[in-house]
């Protein structure tokens, strides 16, 4: 293991709390954290202990703490480590901080703690970008796929996927040592059943990018319709509280609303907006606008109509959506309206031609009629992008990079039915290995780890 020159940072949130942990870690981690602590010998103790004491300037106690100890190779950084449990207060952990610095620790950088666990081969870089995002997770389906990455369900699938490649790929080398004998040690028909495998299993990935992303951000989903037909109604029933002002005029929400609903352990964006329709009031001019952008930027659009109206002007918005754009369909105040040509016997829409295949639902967003069915709907979209084992794609680096390995591939598939020479489709082979080493870490530079790390906070 590299046990590298010392480093301290505080490794709970910032701000006055009941606790604050400082973690050290590096070589002479114990005899600096000696220095200060009045209790055990910590170069004595055994690895994964505990120990109550004080840490002094000097004569003078600064605090009573647990020290934890954690030895080479058997902590997170596969360092030796020490972590201090003290009190909560700003002005106790700065001296902690400072005495350690002053005892030959220096501050750690953004993520640096995680960058040593990696280097030091504790686990590879799609483990470690997945610590960051474990921390950030905020729903149970945002936390379960950075967990499931963190374990190393992704980084298993690339690994396999490289080995295979790895080994055509040094038959195809191979034969270029002998080159002039026009011997072939990889069988073509073997490596193209293996390339066209590798896709198949490399595009479900790259499609579950869009479904990884919306668990890790949210799912942006806009509230769409003509004034009045219950946009505000129906945010405030999703979230069970007051969040948009309700009235019987029209035009009375004039800005994009939005909050946050968790729907089956999904984070949705619910995006309130002002009713389409056209209008000299120029505050409200300004609201449809942000509406009709909220609506091309959304994953999800709620098309909201009271009947044959309203419907109608909500199928010509309809009209300038983008292709592929994920709608549903949204009959509402269903408790008012008796039986027309939109509903069905059982109380679903009649689809249209140009709606058939879509999400349609009958709602009462005042009596909270159909809420449930909506939220269902909802998740279902969204979980149509899952794939099958629940290794799915949430970073963009991991994306590009899963892009040109399909790129690459598809080149060398090219070659092989063209009947390309081996140093050609070698070279093709070689990038599509690159990228996919790129995502593991396997090939890095130092500019790449500095800039994935940057983005951890101070002290993981």
């Amino acid at each position: 293991m590299i046990q590298q020159e010392p480093i301290c940072a505080l490794a709970t949130a910032t701000g006055v709390g009941a606790l604050g942990v400082i973690r050290v870690s590096g070589k002479g981690t114990f005899e600096i954290v000696n220095r200060l602590f009045r209790g055990k010998n910590l170069t004595q103790v055994e690895s994964h202990t505990v120990h109550f004491g004080t840490i002094r300037d000097g004569a003078t106690i600064i605090d009573e703490v647990l020290v934890s100890v954690f030895k080479s190779p058997k902590s997170f950084t596969k360092e030796d480590t020490v972590e201090i449990s003290c009190h909560g207060s700003d002005y106790i952990i700065r001296q902690i901080l400072k005495l350690l610095v002053k005892n030959g620790a220096r501050l750690a950088r953004p993520g640096e703690f995680t960058q040593r666990a990696f280097l030091n081969g504790q686990f590879d870089l799609v483990q470690a970008e997945a610590v960051a995002d474990l921390i950030a997770a905020d729903s149970a389906a945002s936390h379960r796929t950075a967990l499931n990455q963190l374990r190393g369900g992704f980084s298993k699938k690339l690994g396999a996927l490289r080995e295979e490649l790895i080994h055509f790929a040094s038959l195809v080398e191979l034969e270029l040592d002998f080159g002039e004998e026009d011997v072939e040690f990889a069988d073509r028909d073997d490596l193209r059943k293996l390339i066209q495998s590798l896709q198949s299993t490399i595009t479900p990935l790259i499609d579950s990018f869009d479904f990884g992303n919306a668990l890790k951000e949210g799912v942006p989903v806009a509230i769409i319709g003509a004034p009045n037909v219950g946009k505000s109604t129906l945010l405030n029933a999703l979230l069970n509280e007051e969040k948009a002002i309700v009235t019987a005029i029209a035009g009375t929400t004039r800005d994009v609303i939005e909050d946050v609903l968790y729907i089956e352990g999904i984070k949705f964006r619910i995006i309130d907006t002002a009713g389409i329709r056209d209008t000299d009031d120029l505050v409200e001019s300004m609201g449809i606008e942000r509406s009709k952008r909220a609506m091309n930027q959304a994953d999800i659009v709620l098309l909201l109509f009271d009947g044959d109206e309203t419907y109608a002007e909500v199928e010509n918005l309809a009209q300038g959506l983008e292709e592929g754009k994920k709608v549903l369909w949204v009959k509402n105040k269903a408790d008012l309206t008796s039986p027309n040509p939109l509903l069905t016997g059982e109380g679903g829409l009649k689809p249209s031609p140009e709606r058939r295949g879509l999400g349609e639902v009958a709602i009462s967003a005042k009596t909270g009629t159909g809420i449930e069915e909506l939220k269902k709907e909802l998740a279902a979209m969204v979980m149509t992008a899952k794939t099958s084992d629940d290794t799915v794609v949430t970073n963009l680096r991991h994306y590009e990079h899963l892009l040109k390995t399909q790129e690459a591939l598809t080149d060398a598939l090219n070659g092989l039915d063209m009947g390309i020479t081996g140093d050609f489709l070698a070279q093709d082979i070689r990038l599509a290995l690159h990228h996919l080493g790129e995502i593991t870490g396997q090939i890095v530079n130092d500019d790449l780890l500095a800039n994935i790390f940057s983005k951890f906070c101070i002290g993981k």
